[in-house]
């Protein structure tokens, strides 16, 4: 019968501990949960400069290598670049915080970094900064093409009769004397809303079921100019 009793006292003591060791979930730590990644820093080539350290490759194009801060939780990069005299982008991959790539010589370009992870489909995207490549000595630098804002290219406007056109500009010799607004419901616009103008946006009539174009040509005191874009909007 003692035999018993001791028998019974341990089942209900290991009963007891297997009990307390299922409850006690705090003995678990959880996997750590994948963070997204954050923007780069872009730090060279520099905002509105002129980039002069290129490696001469032939007489149009040079080897510029672009670098960024390094950001958290990033895998890889994405370098997205744009040609900014005929709108078309390239992008290059990077599995380090810096890219070599050849370029037109004196030209203007924009470029941004999208920052990846292997461990989420969240991305995070720089600033975006311009620069001129070197070329040819020159006496003045033509204006950057202005980067028009608002309205969005493919924006549906409902119920207005006057829509606000707003862009911004920059140059490397930072003196823009003026700007010219085309506004059409063809493309390219011929119309000349506003000439010579220094203010960044004007007033547009439309009205509702016409689709509208516009861009704008930036002139600086030297009498170099630079067409931007053309954007489209359509007023419902």
């Amino acid at each position: 019968m003692k035999k018993l009793s001791i028998l019974f006292i341990t089942l209900i003591l290991l009963f007891n501990c297997s009990s307390g060791s299922d409850d006690d979930g705090g003995t678990t730590t959880p996997p750590p949960v994948a963070q997204p990644p954050t923007a780069a820093t872009l730090t060279f080539p520099d905002n509105n400069q002129e980039c002069t350290t290129g490696i001469e490759v032939n007489a149009t194009q040079s080897s510029v290598t672009f670098t960024w801060n390094v950001s958290s939780n990033t895998d890889s990069y994405d370098l997205v670049l744009k040609n900014l005299d005929v709108s078309t982008s390239s992008t290059f991959s990077s599995s380090t915080n810096q890219i070599e790539i050849t370029l037109l010589k004196g030209t203007p370009y924009s470029w941004y970094v999208v920052s990846k992870s292997n461990s989420v489909t969240q991305t995070a995207t720089s600033a975006t900064w311009k620069f001129y490549n070197a070329g040819d000595p020159v006496q003045s630098f033509a204006p950057f093409p202005a980067d028009l804002v608002t309205p969005l290219m493919g924006a549906n406007l409902t119920g207005v009769s006057t829509v606000t056109l707003e862009w911004s500009g920059s140059d490397i010799d930072n003196d823009i004397v003026g700007y010219d607004i085309y506004f059409d419901t063809t493309s390219p616009p011929t119309t000349q809303l506003g000439s010579n103008q220094t203010e960044t946006t004007i007033e547009a009539t439309v009205t509702a079921g016409n689709a509208y174009y516009w861009r704008v040509i930036t002139t600086d005191n030297e009498g170099n100019n630079s067409e931007s874009e053309i954007f489209e909007f359509r007023v419902d």
